[in-house]
């Protein structure tokens, strides 16, 4: 059956509002029933993990079913899943334990195309070890970060590799496969950021080669949290900070202090609410993830399409750095005005489409963009038609003005 876009969003509170919300990549509006799950977990009894209290044994349960629930959609064991506050604090905590393990004159990778949060940390905890950074760079023409690109600034020394898979910015999805056998070749661990990617396709840790991978269920219909997975003997081989009575057991040894479990209760809904976008999926969950992100993609594909072939009837419009190989992200700028100008007017007409470098400064500076960026459009799977449509209407009034 088609899409049924109409019933999603008639599950997502916010978009009663009325605006024609393209600001998905910032962070996506939250369904009912991923509402109703963080309400469920609050107003029920809770405390501390256990099995002796009915508070004891629902915080357990809360928080194996989100290990369960992350696990599947990220196509790993529920074991390897460890929460944290956001995706960049677990970049952070990853890259400090990381560093003890690395010398003077051992090397990273990071590229230009990433957002700060797949950066700045490799970047600070090379410092500390006295290692080299190196800079894989992209093809500002098109957005394509390559392999050859990754493969240029390896070495005998490079400890880690560190890559988005799909640029907040462009929508870039590089190779990661094959990147991940360069690095792997060359004798470092491959660090995949995955906060845009995992929003908009079937992840699966194993084939994507990925040694570490991050994601935020903020953006994929849930609440504000962090994920980290990873293979299962890197994650044992990891000794962080802790204090002396926390678990040493994985996940547990990486996360700090009581987890928040509504928002933990949040994200597992949220999983199961993208398990059904395709309402005739049998299966498993991750039978049923696969089958939904695979309808989702098509539907984000179909409007991106008719957001691209709009925008190239426009005067004055241009579309940055577009690649092959896309998450559902655009970014354009409009002759004669700055983007910050163009959000405003956007946002007056009731159309939420932010600007700027999005913390991919290092992107944005190679596009030619500067700090100023441009404007983002970004697809969730409660976009629809018309708000493309009311989006180019909008820019073509601008163009007239």
């Amino acid at each position: 059956m088609p899409f049924d876009v109409a019933a999603i969003r008639a599950q997502i509170p916010a978009l009663a509002a009325g605006s024609a919300r393209f600001d998905s990549p910032g962070g996506t509006q939250t369904p009912q029933p991923v509402i109703d799950a963080i309400v469920a977990a609050l107003t029920g009894p809770l405390a501390n993990r256990g099995h002796t209290t009915e508070g004891e044994r629902n915080a357990e349960r809360i928080v194996t079913g989100a290990r369960a629930a992350l696990a599947d959609l990220l196509g790993t064991t529920p074991d390897t899943v460890v929460f944290g506050r956001s995706a960049t604090q677990l970049a952070y905590d990853l890259s400090r334990m990381l560093a003890k393990t690395w010398n003077p004159g051992d090397e990273v990778v990071v590229t230009r195309l990433d957002h700060d949060s797949n950066i700045r940390p490799w970047i600070q905890a090379a410092a500390s070890a006295g290692a080299l950074v190196r800079w894989a760079d992209f093809d500002p023409a098109t957005g394509e970060l390559r392999p050859e690109h990754i493969e240029a600034q390896l070495s005998g020394r490079t400890r880690l590799v560190a890559v988005t898979g799909a640029s907040n910015l462009t929508g870039t999805r590089p190779e990661l496969a094959s990147i991940a056998a360069l690095a792997h070749a060359a004798g470092a661990l491959f660090h995949v950021d995955a906060v845009g990617y995992a929003a908009h396709a079937v992840v699966d840790l194993a084939a994507s080669g990925a040694d570490t991978l991050v994601c935020s269920p903020y953006k994929f219909l849930g609440p504000h949290l962090g994920v980290l997975t990873g293979r299962p003997d890197v994650l044992e081989s990891l000794r962080p900070d802790k204090l002396l009575p926390s678990s040493d057991k994985v996940p547990e040894r990486f996360e700090l202090g009581t987890l928040p479990y509504e928002l933990l209760a949040g994200a597992h809904a949220a999983v199961d609410f993208l398990a059904g976008l395709d309402p005739e999926a049998q299966g498993s969950r991750r039978e049923r993830l696969i089958a939904s992100f695979a309808a989702l993609e098509q539907h984000e594909h179909m409007l991106s399409k008719r957001l691209e072939r709009g925008l190239a009837e426009l005067d004055g419009i241009t579309v940055h750095a577009r690649s092959t190989g896309l998450a559902p992200i655009l970014l354009f700028t409009v002759a004669g005005h700055q983007p910050a100008e163009v959000s405003r007017y956007l946002a007056a007409q009731g159309i939420d489409a932010p600007s700027g470098s999005f913390y991919a400064v290092e992107a944005a500076e190679r596009l030619g963009l500067g700090a100023e960026g441009g404007v983002r459009v970004g697809l969730a799977p409660y976009s629809s038609p018309e708000d493309i449509d009311r989006l180019l209407a909008a820019l073509a009034m601008l163009g007239r003005s």
